[in-house]
């Protein structure tokens, strides 16, 4: 197939279980798309590194590089963005997150938890020190909202304020009644719990960090799941289409050559190819 490469690239990790669900979705993704080469990279932690997947790719093959990440922040701005511009005819897709559909999986999650209509929880992220980061999130939290009338607020494990421990004891004094049960605590049915419902891919040092915030529930990571094997294509998809490219046809001219015939049609294409450049570039998901 002509289809550009997707080069898989997650955080890493040092917890064996955490690899093994991020290699799963790796397969997962080859599943959904027969013939689409997959391949592994990571920006800390692990190997291969995503600078040298990058290095190693085929001559003349192009590539997006799918983020296997929940928000926009430092390793999709910096590092997938370095290692895309050192290589001609690649591209960065947008990570996983903000998604309804990952609403609908922390809303599962919950359910699984047995979270009642009477808790309070914290959506527990992972934080940048990238603010987009933070706004994704928040944009993820206004979806879960539209699925459960719990009081919810947002935190991180770190770089991002308010850290996991202070949400949840915010929301503990709430429910008790205390100094912080003011007009921002809402309809709080003293008696319910705090539960964490962790914004994380898979088990890995952040998700340990939660077990030790204080909470009466931790929910399980995301993975595993089908879902995300899906955003993750539509997030390959969409970047390919920002290319000039469908997936399965031949690669488009390269960035910046112009066609021999300047006809309306190619005006109007390559109009529109630069708009889905600019939104894509300053507007990012």
């Amino acid at each position: 197939m002509n289809s550009p490469i997707m080069i898989a690239c997650a955080h890493g990790t040092s917890n064996t279980q955490g690899a093994a669900e991020v290699n799963a979705l790796r397969a997962a993704i080859a599943e959904l798309r027969p013939g689409l080469d997959v391949r592994e990279a990571y920006v800390d932690v692990q190997q291969p590194d995503l600078v040298d997947v990058v290095a190693g790719l085929p001559e003349g093959k192009a590539a997006v590089v799918v983020p296997l990440l929940l928000s926009v922040g430092y390793h999709v701005k910096v590092d997938i963005a370095r290692a895309v511009k050192s290589r001609p005819g690649s591209a960065a897709a947008a990570p996983l997150g903000p998604d309804p559909r990952l609403a609908a999986l922390l809303d599962q999650r919950l359910r699984e938890a047995g979270t009642t209509d009477n808790d309070v929880v914290v959506l527990a992220a992972a934080g940048s020190s990238n603010p987009n980061a933070a706004v994704s999130v928040e944009e993820l939290l206004g979806q879960l909202r539209q699925l459960r009338s719990n009081r919810m607020v947002a935190a991180y494990g770190a770089s991002a304020q308010p850290s996991v421990p202070d949400a949840v004891a915010m929301l503990r004094e709430e429910l008790a009644g205390g100094a912080g049960a003011g007009d921002s605590a809402g309809a709080v049915d003293v008696g319910g719990r705090v539960v964490i419902a962790s914004y994380l891919l898979a088990p890995g040092f952040f998700h340990d960090q939660l077990a030790k915030a204080g909470a009466d529930v931790v929910t399980e990571p995301l993975l595993p799941s089908a879902t995300l094997a899906e955003i993750a294509l539509d997030r390959y998809d969409a970047a390919v289409a920002t290319m000039g490219e469908t997936p399965g046809e031949a690669p488009a001219a390269a960035a910046g050559e112009e066609p021999n015939e300047a006809s309306p049609d190619a005006q109007r294409s390559g109009f529109f190819k630069v708009l889905r450049r600019f939104v894509t570039k300053y507007f990012p998901r």
